[in-house]
């Protein structure tokens, strides 16, 4: 009986090598095929996004994540192709995909905010900016965080999310920023000899540039001062080392001329009330 099985299972042997093989060959391909695909799609993708000038972290992982879903697109087909049942396999993953995405939702916006800040760029390395609540020099935008050198050399990490999620001002993002200040002078004073003066401090600061022109006007009249507003246009790197320089040099100027910079006050007027 047994010799009998035995002979029956080699008669079948071709039979059965030749199906299985194909289908184990056919895997074979299938993967084979499917992992130069994947690795060809990710350079594809890393090329693209590197000529769009994207951060070398999120074009990695970009790359990374196109190979990744590929492979296991291949490794279904594959599965597929050797007889295993895939659908409730593709139902399995989707529902670990959907429980892992729930427990790092949070990680996931950072790093979807992260991919937004990188593609749309407002800001990059360099740029002083103002956003999440504080203000720094961005020093590098990663995949989940950026971070933020204030200018007493402070370190701050903020989460992707928070920055895409709010206002961001970019002070750096042009080349020229207007430079506002306010001179107040006293009530007595002459507007045109002040108006000259001022004129006269901003014409000498070779780092103020002649367009679009400074504007020097009577902007209020304030309570103890006549207030005018001084904006001259500059580089946006000589914005504070013109404000500085300006504002000393005006109050130096306006000493000179005899102009006087008043100071808040107030005048009390006692009254006497009669006696009884």
């Amino acid at each position: 009986m047994e010799q009998e099985q035995i002979e029956k299972y080699l008669a079948q042997a071709p039979d059965l090598l030749i199906a299985y093989g194909t289908k184990i060959l056919l895997a074979l391909v299938i993967f084979v095929i499917g992992r130069w695909v994947a690795k060809i799609l990710a350079n594809v993708v890393r090329t693209l996004l590197t000529k769009r000038g994207l951060d070398i972290t999120v074009v990695g992982f970009m790359g990374n994540i196109v190979s990744a879903v590929v492979t296991v697109m291949t490794l279904i087909a594959v599965l597929g192709q050797l007889g295993v049942q895939t659908a409730s396999l593709v139902a399995v993953l989707g529902a670990a995909g959907l429980a892992v995405g729930l427990a790092l939702q949070g990680s996931l916006s950072n790093f979807a905010s992260g991919v937004l800040l990188v593609a749309f760029r407002p800001c990059k390395a360099g740029d002083y900016i103002e956003a999440a609540g504080v203000a720094g020099t961005v020093e590098e935008i990663s995949i989940f965080s950026t971070t933020l050198v204030t200018p007493d050399n402070k370190r701050i990490t903020c989460p992707n999310s928070s920055i895409m999620d709010g206002v961001i001002v970019n002070y750096s993002a042009k080349d020229t920023r207007r430079v506002d200040m306010t001179v107040g002078v006293a009530y007595d004073a002459d507007l045109q000899q002040v108006k000259q003066v001022l004129n006269k401090v901003v014409a000498a600061n070779e780092l103020v540039l002649a367009e679009p022109g400074v504007t020097i006007e009577v902007a209020e009249l304030a309570d103890s001062s006549v207030n005018f507003v001084v904006r001259p246009w500059v580089r946006t790197a000589d914005y504070w080392t013109v404000y500085f320089g300006l504002q000393a040099a005006m109050k130096l100027e306006l000493d000179k001329a005899g102009i006087g910079i008043p100071f808040p006050q107030m005048d009390l007027h006692v009254q006497q009330l009669p006696t009884q």
